[in-house]
């Protein structure tokens, strides 16, 4: 792949839970332990939304538990949008009653794939790094969900820092727990040659957005083409979308089979 738009999607799905109203957190908290008919149907609702998409990064999966039916949710999304490569990351393996993940989902083949695990008080929290590209100039995509404590985030950003700096084409994307101006995000833009986003794009709560929390941040080499928030309430998160122009230094394999 030579000079491609790449269209990428960072999301929370909150495990399949549709909530619409602050008060659904404690009637609809019975659904992030017992599995429940309505999880799939939002899914499938969800899959929907994945499927013009090149790249997909989703916080808050299961990887197969109770709550799940017993069902890899990053592997079903895959499945049902078409996506070729997929890759889960349990981060706190709660037995058969929850496993805490992150996913990937990729039209293309990544070169390697890591895992990254990041400090904090609670150990559990990573970070997948995927690299795309067989030459000199590869892409790396770093996915993460940070700590909801600052002192936290501002370690996990300054170790995700040093490894962004390794590659002058990155992608940082993910539920951040953080604000743009934010210390651990000022922090992250000192650092690194990552962009500030130009305006907010406000992804929580749902369905009231005001704060700007979820994030795909890019190197100046990466051209931005559009970024926006896409109004569908099927979790407690909107899902963030950005169109890109990649390089033609940077070359993709070819599609997983």
């Amino acid at each position: 792949m030579a000079g491609k738009v790449l269209r990428i999607m960072s999301y929370n799905i909150q495990v399949g839970i549709s909530t619409r109203r602050p008060h659904q957190y404690l009637t609809n908290s019975w659904k992030h332990v017992f599995p429940h008919t309505q999880r799939m149907t939002n899914l499938d609702r969800v899959a929907r939304l994945l499927g013009d998409c090149d790249l997909v990064g989703l916080q808050e999966v299961d990887a197969g538990s109770l709550r799940s039916n017993y069902v890899n949710l990053a592997e079903y999304l895959a499945m049902r949008a078409g996506f070729p490569y997929w890759y889960h990351q349990v981060n706190r393996n709660m037995g058969r009653f929850a496993k805490h993940s992150n996913g990937l989902l990729s039209r293309f083949h990544p070169e390697e794939v890591r895992d990254i695990p990041l400090p904090g008080l609670i150990p559990g929290r990573n970070a997948i790094m995927a690299r795309f590209g067989t030459n000199k100039e590869p892409l790396a995509v770093f996915m993460l969900h940070l700590a909801l404590s600052r002192r936290a985030r501002v370690r996990q950003l300054s170790m995700i820092s040093e490894m962004i700096n390794e590659y002058p084409h990155a992608i940082l994307m993910g539920d951040m727990n953080c604000r743009p101006g934010s210390p651990e995000m000022d922090l992250l833009f000192k650092h690194t040659q990552l962009r500030e986003p130009a305006e907010e794009t406000l992804t929580f709560p749902s369905w009231r957005p005001q704060h700007h929390i979820d994030h795909i941040l890019v190197t100046p080499e990466l051209k931005v083409r559009s970024v926006s928030t896409l109004n569908h309430a099927y979790s407690d998160h909107l899902p963030i979308v950005m169109e890109l122009d990649i390089p033609d230094s940077v070359q993709f394999s070819s599609l997983a089979a």
